[in-house]
């Protein structure tokens, strides 16, 4: 099989038609359609189906698409560690943190990654586990910092950083600011953060322990800004870790409700493939927020 065909495919396959893929690649339609062709030969399958208005993946289309773009990438990440490794600088950096690395660790980590690489480009996620575990599957995004998601796909393999507790948020002047339990917040309504990809397992069992009938789960948030917004301009409240009283910009903004009851965390873990290495620059950003964990005594 031929790495260009692979190319070609995957071309084709993002931008919906075999016009915009030759624009893409630079080259004539009736070249990429030949390639396409004799890659469809080669599998045994249809891997398009052909319209006026362009083409679409078939089933068996879809299935080649998830293998050949994680192809891609581990190819790509192999060529930047191989630069790296001869001390080049320079190539792309994709990571996924949660709240919780982002105000706690990554301020830390930042400036000694940036004077290590500073001609790596990074791209970070605002994003949960279960929004881009087919990313990291597919070598899309180099690793996750966040709650520990649970089970794993085989494929992916975990790091606990530290373990860690929760408190209640509401806006500043919540009506329910002075409630001392969760007995008196039985009534409200509550945004989930995403850390499963089910929910009601966030809040749930936490309000079964102590008795009380399941909370009122009204939105789902997937990043720290959609969580700003819908706390400062409304009365949902939010469980969220302990570490959003450690933000100035965010305690200027939000108000923790002190609650009596213990609210444990899942613990904040770094997951990412198993049985691949990251690239060098990939490790070393790694190794600075091990670092920020040590010196901030989480």
């Amino acid at each position: 099989m031929k790495f260009s065909a692979v190319r070609d495919f995957l071309a084709v396959a993002e931008r919906g038609s075999l016009r915009a893929a030759a624009r893409q690649l630079n080259g004539s339609q009736p070249a990429i359609s030949r390639s396409i062709q004799e890659l469809e030969r080669e599998l045994g399958v249809v891997l398009f189906e052909r319209s006026p208005s362009g083409v679409q993946l078939t089933p068996m289309g879809s299935v080649f698409l998830r293998r050949a773009s994680a192809v891609r990438n581990e190819l790509r990440l192999a060529q930047e560690e191989l630069d790296q490794l001869r001390g080049e600088t320079h190539g792309r950096l994709t990571v996924a943190l949660s709240s919780v690395p982002h105000i706690a660790l990554l301020p830390l980590a930042l400036r000694p990654f940036r004077e290590r690489y500073p001609h790596v480009t990074i791209e970070i996620r605002d994003a949960m586990y279960p929004a881009i575990e087919a990313d990291l599957k597919e070598s899309r995004v180099d690793c996750y910092m966040g709650p520990d998601p649970g089970a794993l796909a085989p494929e992916l393999t975990r790091e606990k950083l530290f373990d860690n507790t929760r408190m209640i948020f509401g806006r500043k002047g919540h009506p329910l600011a002075h409630a001392q339990s969760l007995a008196e917040l039985a009534d409200a309504e509550w945004i989930t953060t995403s850390v499963t990809h089910i929910a009601e397992e966030e809040l749930g069992p936490l309000f079964a322990q102590h008795g009380l009938p399941a909370p009122k789960l009204v939105m789902q948030g997937h990043s720290t800004l959609t969580f700003l917004v819908a706390l400062v301009n409304s009365d949902l409240l939010m469980m969220l870790p302990v570490q959003w009283t450690q933000s100035l910009p965010l305690s200027n903004m939000v108000q923790a409700i002190p609650v009596r009851e213990v609210l444990p965390a899942p613990p904040i873990c770094l997951v990412r493939r198993s049985g691949l290495p990251l690239t060098p620059a990939a490790e070393y950003f790694c190794d600075m927020m091990r670092r920020a964990v040590l010196h901030r005594q989480i």
